[in-house]
């Protein structure tokens, strides 16, 4: 006779050390579990709603400067200092931990323009509309430090006057050059108090001007004429250019992506672009209502933060049409200026009303330590989320963002606008000749020509 026993032995389940992990025996069968969906998808829908609950995603305003914030910068030698400065002529350095004044670097006359720190982080370069390009000496001294002197302003290392006001100052990642932006695109050595290189295309006023994080000698620079181009300092003309049917504000290059970069333009949308096929947007972004005023990558170049004069802040995939997360607030104006962290978990934003703002890059992000407990729980919820995203009752609440107003309703007009011109189009092309009306993309449809 056969008789069938369960022997199991001790050593298979008992931990040789108390830092092992306890082995648990599953049987994946799904026939034993037939509620498993069921479960996962009633877990995905409550973790959707959890998130909306602790969606806090506002941390502190930062007080200081009397007029409206104009600039930013980022201090890529120290994570926690941010230079900010404003329209009139005060640039701050400030703490992003304690959101207070380190030191003021007093000088500027009139509206401070550009700011941009040295790659080791040593030297700040501003620029104004005074006509002056000040290099200061960025102070190791912490707030506690600055507390204890009556006097935490800075003296200018250097003071280069010249002949036109300036807009807008990028440094070379890795070099001592760094570019201004005013009736002319100048190239400046630290060393010299006249520029080394100038580049004119146009006689318009450059607006904005950004060196490639890959390529040091390759910079993007945005003017007034609604064009964009792209200047390489190994060469004496500019490269290319591009010009659209209204102006770009701003550019921001992809740090992991160095060949692409992103415009953030006057018609409400950001236009992401090859520079090596400048024919076509690789991805068009909408969801402003107002012109977009600045824009910034994060490290991880996975996303980006926008500002609109529409007094929102915006979060969007780097390859996604519409934003992923939007932060506004009831007393936060016109944003001039936003910046993502440098370790992209918070992102900083400038406005009108003469405050700096600090979001969290995710909302319902938890600020602290987690336990290894908790994180492993918050990346499951992660996942099961991802898992039933598509199911329209977990789509509709991850999706759903609630806005002021003035916002909703103009994003509303913005919509019907759009779609009456689609409809006119299309009585237009059924009432032409075929195909003397081709069909021209939205990528394509923005972009009058490239000039090489």
């Amino acid at each position: 006779m056969k008789v069938k026993v369960i022997s199991r032995s001790t050593d298979e389940f008992t931990r040789e050390r108390s830092q092992d992990l306890q082995r648990v025996f599953r049987n994946f069968d799904p026939n034993l579990r037939t509620q498993e969906k069921a479960v996962e998808y009633v877990r995905a829908l409550n973790a959707a709603k959890l998130e909306k609950i602790f969606a806090r995603p506002f941390v502190g305003a930062m007080d200081g400067h009397i007029d409206a914030v104009s600039c930013m910068a980022k201090n890529p030698n120290h994570l926690k200092g941010i230079f900010s400065g404003s329209m009139d002529g005060d640039v701050r350095l400030w703490d992003l931990a304690s959101r207070q004044t380190v030191c003021q670097f007093p000088g500027h006359q009139g509206a401070v323009r550009g700011l941009t720190a040295s790659t080791d982080g040593r030297i700040l370069v501003s620029c104004g509309t005074d006509c002056t390009v000040r290099l200061w000496n960025v102070p190791l001294a912490t707030v506690t430090d600055s507390d204890d002197s009556s006097d935490n302003s800075v003296k200018p290392l250097a003071v280069y006057v010249w002949k036109n006001a300036f807009w807008a100052v990028d440094h070379q990642w890795n070099g001592d050059l760094f570019a201004t932006a005013g009736a002319q695109v100048d190239i400046w050595d630290h060393n010299r108090s006249q520029p080394v290189n100038s580049f004119e295309w146009g006689k318009d006023t450059v607006i904005s001007v950004r060196f490639n994080p890959g390529e040091p000698n390759v910079l993007a620079t945005s003017a007034s004429d609604r064009s964009i181009t792209i200047y390489d300092l190994r060469m004496s003309s500019p490269a290319r250019k591009l010009i659209m049917r209204t102006k770009t504000n701003s550019i921001a290059w992809n740090p992991m992506e160095p060949m692409n970069f992103t415009a953030a333009n006057e018609d409400c949308s950001c236009y992401s672009y090859d520079a090596r096929k400048l024919d076509e947007a690789r991805c068009v972004h909408k969801d402003h209502v107002s012109a977009v005023m600045d824009i910034d990558y994060s490290p991880t170049g996975r996303e980006f933060v926008t500002g609109s004069y529409d007094r929102t802040v915006r979060i969007f995939q780097f390859n996604a049409g519409h934003s992923r997360e939007v932060y506004h607030t009831k007393r936060m104006q016109r944003v001039f200026c936003v910046k993502f962290s440098c370790d992209g978990s918070y992102v900083i934003s400038g406005s009108d009303d003469t405050n700096l703002r600090i979001w969290k890059a995710k909302a319902s992000e938890q600020l602290g330590v987690l336990l290894p407990r908790e994180r492993r729980n918050q990346e499951y919820l992660e996942a099961v989320k991802n898992r039933y995203k598509h199911l329209p009752e977990v789509k509709r609440i991850v999706r759903h963002r609630h806005l002021p107003k003035p916002i909703y309703k103009a994003s509303a007009l913005r919509r019907i606008m759009t779609e009456a011109e689609r409809k006119k189009e299309e009585r237009r092309r059924a009432h032409s000749a075929p195909g003397s009306m081709p069909r021209v993309p939205l990528r394509k449809k923005r972009i009058i020509k490239e000039i090489e």
